[in-house]
């Protein structure tokens, strides 16, 4: 209402002044109105509109900043506002599914919905973008047999881009998606969280209770800011068989992640064209903030092709362990999760590993001893360990996939490793790449 108050004035304004300025015009030098022709009298007439309408687009535009700054100053009030006491173990958390062109959406579908222990607390929606009438079909069946929601990306045509990004379209197109489907969920929708998945995703058979146990940790912990399904490094034989160990990460994960509204009400305005995840991984996005990820992946993905062609499929995802068994998160105490307490114990943990060589660590002399510590000084020495020992060895914004301080924790050969920094780390260096 104040809105369209303000408009109204704008208006009233604008006609009155228009008036106003042609009986001026007119009524000038009465006495001389016949010395000047009317062609002369329309022509400033036309010279003073001219004007008063770019006079009066300046005020209009100052108007849209002054709406803007206001728009602007209430987010970050919704944002900083401490949220209302709720209940983090009923809170609802839906299931927003990223959906295109794959008919085997079916297969994602019916595991959420074999393990989905309540579909009240944890609503399904689909959201298709390529507007694939096929795949489409196979999402209507759910909805008319399961109550799942399918909602579709109104906007799939092609984004200009100049010819050397055009071979992105894919990363331009599915970033666009994100971002309306993630508006859908948050603003139409109105739930205060969700967990994201893509259309090739299997999930564990306690994908939900480790969703519902960490929400509690996500919620209270500020130094947190989403929690993943997901370890880069989850391959069979590089992952211990503790599965319920979980993990604090300096590394967004992704592949099946959860995050609150009020992370959304702040990254949602400035959400990228394309390369949404790596762009979660910049430091301003971050600042300085972590993930939960788990030991043992509780998704894995059997989508060899999509926008990057197959890319690590083969070589790694393909490899990925899904765990399968159930573990009751949610009778556990997570709270070690929470900074403090994790930094203590898990620093001081990696403090007291004895230091090895990477040729010691390989040589496999040391079995005998739980775990193993390897120190790396540079860039270059990082991606040399991290090559031999079969980890990704690949930066983004300066951070190792996984690290926590630096701190790259895997298995090798059956015993546990952690790859870190020396004791004078100072911080991730983004210029590592």
């Amino acid at each position: 209402m104040r809105r369209k108050h303000l408009v109204g004035v704008v208006v009233v304004i604008f006609l009155t002044w228009n008036v106003l300025m042609y009986y001026m015009l007119v009524s000038r030098n009465p006495g001389k109105v016949g010395a000047v022709s009317v062609q002369d009298q329309l022509r400033n007439l036309q010279g003073d509109i001219q004007r008063q309408l770019s006079h009066n687009s300046d005020l209009l535009q100052q108007l849209r900043k002054f709406r803007e700054q206001k728009q602007s100053e209430k987010l970050d009030k919704e944002i900083r506002r401490t949220p209302h006491p709720i209940d983090t173990n009923s809170v609802v958390l839906p299931i927003l599914l990223i959906a295109c062109d794959r008919t085997t959406v079916s297969r994602s579908l019916d595991l959420l919905l074999k393990y989905n222990p309540n579909k009240k607390r944890f609503p399904i929606i689909v959201s298709q973008d390529c507007g694939h009438k096929p795949t489409a079909d196979v999402i209507q069946r759910y909805v008319s047999e399961h109550g799942i929601q399918h909602i579709k990306h109104p906007n799939t045509t092609d984004i200009k881009l100049p010819w050397p990004q055009r071979k992105f379209q894919g990363y331009y197109k599915l970033s666009r998606h994100y971002k309306w489907a993630l508006n859908q969920v948050f603003h139409t929708f109105n739930y205060s969280a969700v967990i994201i998945v893509e259309d090739d995703l299997d999930v564990s058979p306690d994908f939900y209770e480790y969703f519902s146990a960490t929400f509690p940790v996500l919620h209270q912990d500020p130094s947190l800011w989403c929690v993943s399904a997901w370890n880069d490094n989850g391959k069979v034989g590089m992952v211990s068989d503790e599965a319920d160990l979980l993990y604090r990460t300096d590394f967004f994960p992704g592949l099946g992640w959860m995050l609150e509204k009020s992370t959304w009400l702040e990254i949602g305005p400035k959400w990228p064209d394309a390369f949404w995840d790596d762009w979660m991984r910049h430091p301003d996005q971050r600042k300085g903030r972590a993930c939960i990820r788990p030991e043992i992946c509780r998704t894995s993905t059997f989508g060899k092709k999509g926008v990057s062609k197959g890319l690590f499929f083969e070589k790694h995802l393909k490899f990925i362990k899904l765990n399968d068994k159930f573990v009751p998160f949610t009778k556990k105490d997570l709270t070690y999760l929470q900074k403090d307490k994790y930094e203590q114990y898990f620093m001081k943990l990696v403090k007291d590993t004895p230091e090895v060589t990477v040729s010691e660590a390989m040589s496999g002399h040391k079995s005998n001893m739980k775990a193993l510590k390897i120190i790396y000084s540079t860039k270059d020495e990082f991606k040399s360990t991290a090559k031999k020992l079969g980890i990704m060895d690949d930066f983004k914004a300066g951070v190792p996939r996984v690290a926590y301080n630096g701190v790259v924790s895997f298995m090798y050969r059956g015993q546990r490793i952690y790859l870190a920094p020396p004791s004078n780390w100072k911080g991730y260096d983004p210029k590592w790449s």
